[in-house]
């Protein structure tokens, strides 16, 4: 290969790393085949500092086997001290003309759903390593019963950005 093309991946690969500053975390889990509703994806963090602004994701990939047009999770966030927060939220996974919304080309869509951070600036306030639990709270309408397995999700993630604001 000769200098210029080495010149080019370099620089390619460099771009790619660069536009991506604000990432502090960002890990994803496969669901196997479908989510069960007992099945907490789970993430340990260990955040930076205890001073600064953050704004924490939970990022998911569906397919077009998703036959919802929004999404019910809860989210547990355990701190190290033992304290619990449990956010029951809503996200909207498609457009009022059916299409998916997120990101990508081919089937699988790509979202990026606030947790927390946009409406007020969230702080890691305690040092040391937090438990993120991510589950699925999906029901079909007039009926008690959660879905008990939840088809189309194929990656669950979270990640953590620095506040643009800091």
């Amino acid at each position: 290969m000769p200098k210029s093309k080495y010149c080019i991946v370099f620089l390619v690969f460099l771009i790619a790393v660069s536009c991506d500053s604000n990432r502090v975390y960002d890990e994803y889990k496969s669901i196997p085949d479908q989510w069960n509703k007992d099945s907490a994806v789970s993430f340990m963090v260990t955040p930076p500092d205890t001073i600064n602004n953050y704004n924490l994701f939970v990022n998911l990939r569906n397919t077009n086997d998703y036959k919802f047009s929004n999404l019910y999770l809860v989210v547990e966030l355990n701190y190290p001290n033992g304290k619990i927060v449990k956010d029951t939220l809503e996200y909207r996974m498609t457009a009022p003309d059916g299409a998916f919304l997120g990101t990508g080309f081919t089937d699988i869509k790509e979202n990026k759903l606030w947790y927390k951070g946009y409406d007020e600036p969230f702080v890691f306030n305690e040092s040391g390593d937090y438990k993120v639990k991510i589950q699925h709270a999906m029901r079909k309408n007039g009926e008690v019963y959660g879905v008990l397995n939840l088809e189309g999700i194929t990656d669950v993630g979270f990640r953590i950005e620095r506040d643009k604001t800091n």
